[in-house]
């Protein structure tokens, strides 16, 4: 893939919204200026970490636009996109604000799996480690992703190892992508939250997809 010219694309689509947005607006913006970040960042452009900033803000925004209904995925990906924007006081707001939503205790487990990707950015590997187990078996929940979030809480090299290239694989069987950027962005994630947990371990395979 083009990362320069496809970046430019989402940002030119970024640009057109005009006037006040709407909830749903406000996602499609994040989507593309989080699609844009993830090009910039694959082509090790410096200006990647503003994009993913701006795709953080625009979720964060439209959780507050939704009247608090229970979209977990907005909560996700805000501190998703903070944290391969290496943007430490941003990853810790958003972090103890998706905790404060109750997440820990949400009967789905996408909002446990954002509970635990909030306490392992908190460096609370203690409290993460039954939240992530939680995720196991859980209906229609990656179990690798559940695997490699209990590695980190546990410093369990090995078994994040294995996990992790789970993830990276399966990205490669996937026909669809967030705006068709093939990015495995969730083993980007993974890997910077093993690394603020002492589990500094690279990818075992490219995150970038043909």
């Amino acid at each position: 893939m083009e990362w320069i010219p496809v970046a430019e694309q989402k940002q030119a689509r970024y640009a057109e919204t005009h006037g006040e947005l709407d909830e749903r607006a406000l996602v499609r913006r994040g989507n593309l200026a989080y699609a844009a970040g993830l090009c910039l960042l694959m082509a090790g452009s410096p200006d990647a970490p503003r994009w993913l900033r701006h795709a953080s803000a625009r979720w964060r925004e439209s959780w507050d636009a939704g009247e608090g209904t229970e979209a977990w995925g907005r909560p996700i990906g805000a501190l998703k996109a903070a944290l391969l924007a290496g943007d430490d006081a941003a990853a810790g707001e958003l972090a103890r604000w998706t905790l404060g939503l109750g997440t820990a205790a949400a009967g789905s487990p996408v909002g446990r799996y954002a509970a635990a990707l909030a306490l392992l950015a908190l460096r609370r590997r203690a409290e993460a480690a039954p939240v992530a187990r939680s995720l196991r078996g859980a209906d229609g929940f990656p179990a690798d992703v559940a695997d490699a979030l209990v590695a980190i809480a546990r410093s369990d090299g090995g078994g994040y190892a294995a996990a992790v290239a789970s993830v990276v694989a399966s990205f490669e069987t996937r026909e669809a992508y967030l705006e068709d950027v093939a990015v495995a962005d969730t083993a980007l994630v993974l890997a910077e939250l093993a690394r603020r947990n002492g589990l500094d371990r690279p990818l075992p395979a490219s995150p970038t997809l043909p």
